[in-house]
């Protein structure tokens, strides 16, 4: 089958259903006006050692997502790891509430400070990631319209238990990976491979 993304009937399930797993960002803010909030977003990444990213909708029905405005008002927010022990909680949030809710009290999760940016973090969350607006950029326009908001990286809280050394212990971080419809997976099912090098001397390439 060839697809036309423009033509296709729901292309982005097939989109979602072949890009997986995915990585979650819990992401909290804050408004101007200290209303905090937090959503998940399943387009995210690292795009740099100093920089992640993802990627909200601008609007949903006629309401303006409190993420991406909030990030747009006050240049701060904070990325939360998703791991399997909060990823109901990280579930009950993701529902469209009005935006003087906290979903914090929606999920049962606690607010722990951060120390550079004013949005908490998720004290259940192994990995949190305080961050600084770099740019928005739009993608998109009209109903579709999306902001792709790439962050650099001010500080990053990872819980004593998951970390030796610069090394993160998977087997107990446990992140969540989002797949496709109302589809996640585990991450505890690893293998290893080691990277190649190319060796000019020997026109080969070994593994180290």
């Amino acid at each position: 089958m060839i697809i036309d993304p423009l033509t296709f009937e729901r292309f982005n399930s097939v989109l979602t259903g072949v890009i997986v797993p995915r990585p979650i960002a819990f992401v909290s803010t804050v408004s101007p006006d200290g209303v905090v909030n937090l959503a998940p977003y399943s387009f995210f990444n690292a795009v740099s050692y100093t920089n992640v990213m993802f990627s909200s909708s601008r609007n949903v029905g006629n309401k303006s997502k409190d993420t991406l405005r909030n990030i747009e008002e006050t240049g701060e927010f904070v990325v939360n790891i998703v791991v399997d022990p909060i990823a109901d909680a990280m579930n009950a949030t993701a529902a469209e509430y009005p935006e003087d809710v906290d979903e914090f009290e929606i999920a049962g999760l606690t607010h722990a400070p951060s120390q550079i940016v004013k949005p908490p973090r998720v004290a259940e969350s192994p990995v949190n990631i305080e961050c600084k607006l770099d740019q928005v950029v739009q993608i998109g326009s009209g109903e579709h319209e999306h902001g792709l908001v790439i962050g650099t990286i001010l500080l990053v809280h990872v819980r004593d238990d998951v970390i030796d050394g610069h090394r993160i212990d998977q087997s107990k971080l446990m992140a969540t990976g989002r797949m496709a419809g109302n589809m996640y997976c585990r991450t505890n099912d690893r293998f290893e491979m080691v990277r190649p090098v190319y060796d000019p001397e020997k026109s080969v390439i070994v593994n180290r």
